[in-house]
């Protein structure tokens, strides 16, 4: 089973922000070669207060090729080509956001040649929609956990272009040729060998949970209304991940990893690259849940791994981070949100 995409629409306690917009500027309306689908956003902030605005899994993330827009075809969704993140948002900095001064905006640019399927989609018209689904922190506070964050949305122009001509897929560009797997000791091949086998395992005790229990108030909480065996699907699938090619180390040729992304998965290729560095000796495991954390620490040890199997076995994406804000999503999001498999499966393990 693959999840189709649909990042539209959060149920309450989601509200639209008021004083940020993004206005969208791309290609001529006809294009023959994909290499000129740049396209630039500018995101401006009309109000008193300084915004502070989580880049990752927005238009405002303009370095890693992760999604930053939603582009569709005939009403289908044309595919993402890059990359998916596991991201903690209890050590994330300053970096990982975007601050905008009152009444002052930001430019970003985007070059998606690279980042999206269009020769699977063929040619034809496409809709080029950004990411404005935003997760924002006071400029001053010190972010601590999830519950730091609010969460608006955000309206957007979008942009359609008629796609023809030469519309073979690119290679991501590799930002360092040089990468090799960071793995230098046993104890960190061991740490994620055990987040593997855990994943698999907790998958299958997830999925048993859902047949017995059907959709109880745990499950309409991370779920809504989507059929029991939509969800016991991508368990299912992450229990039986039977890829013998998928690599599960790292070798960052994206360099993505830093000290809030802790996981990534290469959607062409589906391998799996996992920061053991990146966990601080503070992620727990299944043997430990009935003391070791809370669901809402989101630091279970199966989690990034398990994360990172249902973007590769079953298509989840990356909506939103942190357990409160998965169980606000709509349902439609609920269902291909890779972090609500994460934190539903953590609330059912946990004593």
């Amino acid at each position: 089973i693959t999840l189709s995409l649909a990042l539209s629409g959060f149920a309450s306690p989601y509200k639209r922000a008021t004083s940020l917009s993004v206005s969208l500027s791309g290609p001529a309306t006809n294009v023959t070669i994909i290499d000129d689908l740049r396209f630039t956003a500018i995101v401006s902030n009309t109000g008193s207060q300084p915004a502070r605005i989580l880049k990752y899994g927005t238009i405002l993330a303009d370095i890693l090729p992760t999604r930053s827009f939603t582009v569709t075809k005939d009403g289908e969704t044309v595919p993402l080509t890059g990359i998916k993140l596991t991201v903690s948002l209890e050590d994330i900095d300053d970096s990982v956001f975007a601050v905008i001064p009152p009444g002052q905006t930001i430019t970003v640019n985007h070059v998606l040649s690279t980042l999206f399927d269009f020769a699977s989609a063929g040619p034809g018209t496409s809709t080029f929609m950004p990411v404005t689904s935003f997760q924002t922190a006071s400029p001053m506070a010190r972010l601590t956990n999830a519950a730091s964050l609010d969460h608006v949305s955000v309206s957007s122009s979008s942009v359609d272009v008629h796609i023809s001509g030469d519309l073979a897929k690119r290679d991501l560009p590799v930002l360092d040729a040089r990468a090799v797997d960071i793995y230098t000791s046993s104890s960190q091949k061991s740490f994620i060998d055990a987040s593997y086998t855990e994943a698999k395992s907790l998958a299958y005790i997830g999925s048993s949970y859902i047949a017995t229990n059907g959709t109880n108030s745990l499950y309409t909480a991370y779920y809504g209304a989507t059929s029991t065996s939509t969800i016991r699907g991508v368990f299912n699938n992450v229990t039986g991940e039977p890829s013998r090619s998928r690599a599960l180390s790292c070798t960052d040729t994206f360099r993505a990893g830093s000290s809030a992304v802790i996981a990534y998965t290469v959607i062409s290729t589906t391998n799996v690259c996992i920061f053991p560095y990146a966990f601080n000796g503070r992620e727990v495991s299944s043997t430990n849940l009935c003391r070791g954390t809370s669901v809402a620490s989101r630091n279970v040890r199966f989690g990034a791994t398990l994360h990172e199997l249902t973007h590769a076995t079953s298509g989840t994406d990356d909506v939103i981070y942190g357990c409160a804000s998965d169980q606000a999503l709509s349902d439609t999001n609920q269902r291909i949100n890779a972090d609500n498999y994460n934190c539903f499966l953590t609330q059912v393990t946990l004593c």
